[in-house]
């Protein structure tokens, strides 16, 4: 498993093909959108924390040098 952004979007359009096959079965079309909001749940989890990290890069550009930072942050 890849674990950048860009493998989260082609994870998510490959979820939307899998949505969009013409030939599955009921029971089939069931399980995969449980699986698609499985993975939207997750996936929106992870672009939340990927837009905290950048909103924080982006304030810790205006901090004076000499100011701790959290361990996280450097």
């Amino acid at each position: 498993m890849k674990n950048k952004l860009t493998n989260l979007n082609d994870y998510l359009f490959l979820q939307m093909e899998r949505l969009n096959e013409e030939n599955i079965s009921t029971e089939k079309l069931a399980s995969e959108i449980e699986r698609s909001r499985a993975i939207t749940s997750v996936a929106k989890e992870i672009v939340s924390n990927a837009r905290l990290v950048l909103d924080a890069k982006i304030r810790v550009a205006d901090i004076p040098e000499k100011t701790e930072l959290p361990a996280m942050l450097k």
